[in-house]
């Protein structure tokens, strides 16, 4: 191995080790604000699917960056599966805010919860009903700087998927 290729490996593993450590503190904020005793917030169906999300994308960081390839190929395939949990967590965390700002009007009716969905539908029904959202993915119960949950949410995947992008393609 060269020093060139060792040293693109180090960095690889550092950028995917930290966006390793922002997915942790992301879900730990997250289950923060569902298990604190003042004011403890609930998550809805959609907010559940943002955390798969996190966790998917923070386990292929975990794994990339303990096995930094050394190989450009390697980088680039944990690029890859980090940003198809990205692009996944944008098109959840988007669908989420896109509901966020329907007409009052225009949301849908609150619908069973997840666990009994998961009980009674086959799992692709249930991530279509979901996704199809209900009234209570349509509260805004948290806002900081004027953003909802799941606004940050989608801010956080955005930033995270490019940081992954960025570390599997730049030139070492």
């Amino acid at each position: 191995m060269t020093r060139t290729s060792r040293l693109a490996a180090a960095s690889f593993r550092t950028r995917f080790l930290l966006g390793m450590l922002a997915c942790a503190a992301l879900l730990a904020f997250a289950l923060y604000t569902q298990f604190r005793d003042v004011n403890p917030l609930e998550p809805c169906p959609l907010c559940i699917f943002q955390r798969v999300a996190f966790v998917a994308l923070g386990l292929v960081f975990l794994v990339g960056g303990l096995h930094a390839p050394a190989s450009v190929a390697g980088r680039r395939t944990y690029g890859v599966l980090a940003f198809l949990a990205g692009a996944a967590g944008i098109a959840v965390a988007g669908n989420h805010v896109r509901l966020q700002h329907l007409p009052p009007d225009q949301v849908p009716a609150c619908g069973p919860g997840l666990d009994y969905m998961l009980d009674a539908m086959p799992l692709t029904g249930v991530i279509r009903r979901v996704m199809t959202g209900s009234g209570e993915c349509a509260n805004v119960d948290w806002a900081f700087l004027g953003l909802s949950m799941p606004a940050w949410s989608l801010v956080c995947f955005v930033v995270l998927t490019l940081w992954a992008l960025y570390s599997a393609f730049r030139k070492a």
